[in-house]
């Protein structure tokens, strides 16, 4: 059994073993909510990037991207895709909870629960901080969670499955207080043989009030909250909470 260093291994299967998210959708979300707050700031962030797939759409649309991920394999991938596509893409190796680049922009992206991946207070606050700091006025910061319901009622203490002939993975989950751990074994072909590897990761579970106390102590006033790639009010059966939160030019 390999070691489970997150996204390493898992990195360069991730695009396919995802096809269930729609990136074209995200990307067009994220456009209608420029529009909508009349930004004309083409400087944007994408923090926890992964393979790279909204920041080369939003790179397509003429936008300056800067994308940032921990993982320098999901990096490695991203940067091989954007060159597929020819877009100019400043890729950076930095962790979501601990940013240090120095520049201001105009959209900062943390997308695909990503914010679920941060444990810790500390962690969030240090993001929102961070963020604060380097959004231009009027700027936004969209980001967007796992809620509560989904997964504490459709992930958590369940187990999923996905089998192809040259690849299979078992994912079991199990629910704590505020936390679910994922187990995900994974079986890829090579040869005659199957390869294992493992990775292990965790989310934790935030309510909205939670995390918009931690916007306000950053600074932020301005939060609006949406059901996921909507503009209505979340419910109680919300899977996906979008946050879309602008700095005031005060």
């Amino acid at each position: 059994m390999e070691s489970n260093i997150q996204y390493r291994d898992f990195s360069y299967y991730y695009d396919r073993l995802t096809t269930d998210i729609d990136y074209q959708m995200w990307s067009n979300y994220i456009i209608e909510i420029i529009n909508r707050k009349n930004l004309k700031s083409k400087r944007l962030l994408e923090m926890a990037c992964g393979t790279g797939n909204i920041s080369i759409n939003m790179a397509k649309l003429g936008f300056k991207v800067t994308a940032a991920d921990f993982s320098s394999d999901m990096l490695s991938v991203a940067y091989s895709k954007a060159l597929d596509n020819d877009v100019s893409i400043k890729f950076l190796c930095q962790d979501m909870a601990n940013m240090m680049i120095n520049e201001k922009f105009g959209v900062m992206l943390c997308l695909c629960d990503s914010i679920n991946y941060l444990t810790d207070d500390n962690q969030i606050i240090s993001l929102f901080n961070w963020a604060y700091d380097h959004i231009e006025d009027d700027g936004i910061l969209i980001f967007d969670i796992n809620s509560p319901y989904k997964l504490r009622n459709i992930i958590g203490n369940n187990t999923f499955t996905y089998n192809e002939d040259d690849i299979v993975y078992i994912w079991d989950n199990y629910l704590n207080d505020d936390t679910v751990d994922f187990y995900i074994s994974f079986f890829v072909k090579e040869g005659e043989l199957y390869r294992r590897f493992d990775e292990i990761h965790t989310e934790r579970i935030y309510k909205i009030d939670q995390l918009t106390q931690m916007l306000r102590h950053a600074g932020f006033s301005n939060i609006e909250i949406y059901d996921g790639f909507t503009f209505n009010s979340p419910s109680i059966k919300s899977e996906r909470i979008n946050f879309i939160v602008q700095k005031n030019n005060s």
